[in-house]
């Protein structure tokens, strides 16, 4: 993408691990400053009393563009963190900020999605001719982790975009599996999703990394639920039977752990993706984060090494923006628990604090028009 020269401060962060809503607002506000702000991204830990803590926001960011989620965890300062509410804010001599929310994305129509999502495009586009020619832009996507909706939605957001790379995360609830929430326009949308288009003159580069490779065992999908996500047979038989039998030994369960650390990946446009499983069903089925069918051949993921592979990528990062401001990342939760199980979280959070990583652990990432899972996605914006 094209580079600019930055003219303002950088970009803001703050947290909060307090419990009250209003006292919580009230630190984001003070460690935000008083510099205008052209816009605010905001992650919040699953406890929080949702139309509480709407109020809150309201009261302290009155007449301020916010958009955010609910999430599984979030990632601030010190890496790894939880139970807190983070903002970024964007800081107006270097951004502007424009959105539209989707609020009922079980009647989301593909049609007038693009008409939207184009106008919402022209519109940042002459919002940005303020801050100079060399403008970039990219879109922040936030939807529902629980709507089954991810992979319609990004294909049809990104083919409106156009040239504006989309990058994103699924909301979560702390791994409760009941409802998510999106904030924006002043209050939590449940079955939602937001798209914000970014603009800046400064560098940006949107990326998407794993840390997984294929292994030797290979399973084949033969019963599926599709539009639930859920998988009945592997190999013509029990799909969690077979997938244990596969993936590990007998006598260990089915669990977050385990799927964290044996991810299902599918080749598809020549590289392998991850297809996380959700949980395992009292029936013997799977339930995915994604997108499944029938005949779908799918490979056991085997584990790489995750800092070596993060050091190379921060790297790589550097390179195309130059000295990072901030990556705003969106992390799949299973990739903390895995981080968890294999007793390297402390050096991940290190990593992350080193490099400037903020955001939240998802239920899923959407990255250009694909919706993907147990990824470590986002955006690195340069000074």
């Amino acid at each position: 993408m094209a580079t600019g020269a930055a003219t303002g401060s950088g970009i803001k962060f703050a947290v909060s691990h307090t419990d009250d809503p209003q006292a919580a607002m009230a630190a984001l506000a003070e460690q935000l400053g008083d510099d205008p702000l052209a816009g605010v991204v905001t992650f919040c830990a699953h406890r929080y009393d949702r139309d509480l803590l709407a109020r809150a926001i309201n009261r302290r960011f009155e007449g301020m563009a916010v958009i955010g989620c609910i999430s599984s965890g979030e990632l601030t300062g010190i890496g790894y963190d939880h139970d807190c509410v983070t903002m970024i804010g964007f800081p107006a001599s270097d951004f502007r900020m424009t959105s539209h929310c989707f609020t009922d994305i079980d009647r989301f129509d593909p049609i007038t999605a693009r008409e939207i999502v184009r106008s919402l495009a022209a519109r940042a586009e002459r919002d940005a001719r303020q801050l100079g020619e060399a403008v970039n832009h990219v879109a922040l996507f936030l939807v529902d982790g629980l709507s089954h909706r991810e992979e319609w939605l990004t294909i049809t957001i990104q083919d409106a975009l156009g040239d504006i790379p989309l990058i994103g995360g699924s909301s979560g609830d702390d791994l409760a599996f009941r409802q998510t929430a999106i904030f924006d326009e002043g209050r939590f949308h449940a079955r939602a999703a937001v798209v914000a288009i970014l603009s800046t003159p400064r560098p940006v580069h949107v990326f998407k990394a794993q840390h997984y490779q294929p292994g030797l065992h290979k399973m084949v999908i033969t019963g599926a639920v599709p539009h639930e996500r859920i998988v009945t047979e592997i190999n013509a038989e029990p799909a969690a039977t077979e997938y244990l039998r596969l993936a590990g030994h007998t006598g260990e369960e089915l669990g977050m752990e385990f799927f964290a650390a044996h991810p299902p990946m599918v080749r598809a446009g020549g590289e392998y993706h991850v297809r996380s499983i959700q949980s395992a069903n009292a029936d013997g089925s799977l339930t995915f984060y994604c997108a499944i069918d029938e005949g779908l051949v799918l490979t056991i993921g085997e584990p790489v090494d995750r800092i070596a592979g993060m050091e190379q990528l921060f790297a790589e990062l550097e390179e195309r923006v130059g000295e990072v401001d901030r990556i705003i990342a969106f992390d799949c939760v299973l990739n903390r628990i895995d981080a968890e199980q294999r007793q390297m979280s402390r050096e991940v959070s290190a990593l992350y604090a080193r490099h400037n990583v903020i955001g939240f652990n998802t239920y899923g990432e959407q990255y250009h028009a694909l919706h993907v899972n147990q990824t470590f996605s986002g955006l690195a914006i340069g000074k």
